[in-house]
């Protein structure tokens, strides 16, 4: 029998193998001890704790070991992780100093440090996501411009429509990439501090007014996070916030990955993914396997953001029952697919394969159909319309269009071979990219805030 590593290591999700580290439960315990150690600090920043007590707090929770499996079962009793984690820690403080460790979680309550650390670990999974978001854009706008003149047969309701460029299609995913980049500005949901119902009376009981309101602040700069205006144990805008960017970036990488796969297809062959995956049982196959997978982040990360809107939704009184732990597995699950996305997604357009042959081939195969908008505009004033219908109807049926327009006495003088040549007909594609590159090398702000 195989070794069993856990409940999951990705075998069911090969998208995040390679970044879940980043939302493991590891890296959450991690966040767990380091948002403890950053609320004794704020308590040495405003001057109710002595720095010393800081010292050995922080000390000791760097030698501190804890297995996440049985802090998870530790947790059922009560709820949550924080509680058997401070007993933890609170034990390893008191060997160093006694009266360091009275000080440890004072003050505090359990959703105060979860949503931190929940903060932490998304702050962290955001700038991995928008690193790779960038190597994406990087890709789609050298595509952008390198194939900026390369006429396509564009498509609508899965039908040739009209000429169109593949630099132009790239631009659009390249603005699609750009605008997920820009969702997560600002996603970062703030550091959270306000004690047993958001009061923050426990503070202001033991150590006065000032210090209770300087400590959110306090506590936020210590961990680099945005600093809350209030508390939001119940009004979870920040986690709603952050799972409508996280489904901004898969949204749009799935798409490109649906436009890719089709595009991969042998009767179309326009696109490949470099090293495409192949199949068990029929060795010819290339399948698009990295876009198979975008795709399917994209179906599952919507219903995980709903989550977490049903769960703000429900979240009552001054702490929530339910609602709030809703909330925990699909925030990580859902930031899980989108680290796995943006990493895919960088990967496949770096090494994107572009079949010019076959882009011409479906062009000519589109016919002179393909510039039909383009001859009614052009010569419904010399012909009407009911005419120039007539004639794409024939060629529809397989008569010339350049024979039966050379054959038309109206349109004596006109240049029919250059009006039926697609690359003329591409409207404003170039300035159209042009924008999107310009877009995408300006400056923009900082994703983390710290």
């Amino acid at each position: 029998m195989p070794t069993d590593p856990g409940f999951d290591s990705g075998l069911l999700s090969p998208l995040t193998v390679r970044v879940e580290r980043r939302v493991s439960d590891g890296a959450l315990v991690a966040a767990l001890v380091r948002a403890e150690v950053a609320f004794i600090r704020a308590l040495a920043r405003v001057g109710v704790a002595a720095p010393g007590t800081a010292a050995a707090v922080e000390a000791a929770a760097s030698e501190l070991e804890i297995d996440a499996p049985a802090l998870a079962t530790e947790a059922v009793a009560d709820g949550n992780p924080v509680i058997p984690l401070v007993r933890r820690l609170r034990e390893a403080v008191a060997t160093r100093d006694a009266e360091a460790a009275r000080w440890v979680h004072r003050g505090a309550t359990s959703q105060d440090i979860l949503d931190t650390a929940l903060a932490l670990v998304a702050a962290d999974a955001v700038g991995a996501i928008d690193a790779d978001l960038e190597r994406a854009a990087r890709a789609l706008a050298t595509l952008a411009e390198r194939r900026r003149g390369t006429v396509a047969a564009a498509r609508t309701l899965t039908q040739f429509a009209v000429p169109t460029t593949l630099g132009l299609r790239f631009a659009d995913w390249l603005v699609q990439v750009l605008d997920a980049r820009d969702a997560l500005t600002g996603a970062i949901p703030p550091a959270q501090l306000g004690g047993a119902a958001g009061t923050l009376a426990a503070l202001d009981e033991l150590f006065g007014a000032r210090a209770a309101l300087e400590l959110p602040g306090a506590f936020a700069g210590e961990l680099g996070l945005p600093e809350p205006t209030m508390p939001w144990h119940v009004r979870r805008t920040a986690m709603t916030r952050l799972g409508d960017a996280l489904v901004a970036v898969t949204d749009p990488l799935a798409r490109i990955g649906t436009d890719v796969a089709t595009l991969a297809r042998p009767e179309i062959g326009e696109l490949a993914e470099s090293g495409g995956g192949g199949s068990s049982t029929m060795p010819q196959k290339r399948n698009p396997a990295r876009s198979v997978l975008l795709r399917a982040a994209g179906m599952r990360a919507p219903a995980l953001a709903a989550q977490l809107h049903v769960s703000a939704a429900l979240a009552v009184d001054e702490r929530p029952d339910g609602a709030w732990h809703a909330e925990w597995p699909a925030l990580r699950e859902l930031a899980r697919l989108a680290l796995g996305a943006a990493a895919t997604a960088a990967e496949l357009l770096e090494g994107l394969e572009v079949d010019e042959d076959a882009v011409a081939r479906n062009v000519a195969a589109a016919g002179d159909a393909l510039v039909s908008e383009r001859l009614m505009l052009a010569l419904e004033p010399r012909l009407g319309r009911s005419a120039v219908q007539a004639l794409v109807d024939r060629a529809a049926a397989g008569e010339p269009l350049a024979t039966l327009l050379a054959a038309e006495p109206a349109l004596a003088g006109v240049d029919v071979e250059a009006l039926l040549d697609p690359a003329g007909y591409t409207g404003v594609a170039g300035q159209l990219i042009d924008r999107a590159l310009a877009r995408a090398s300006a400056p923009r702000p900082e994703v983390r805030q710290s």
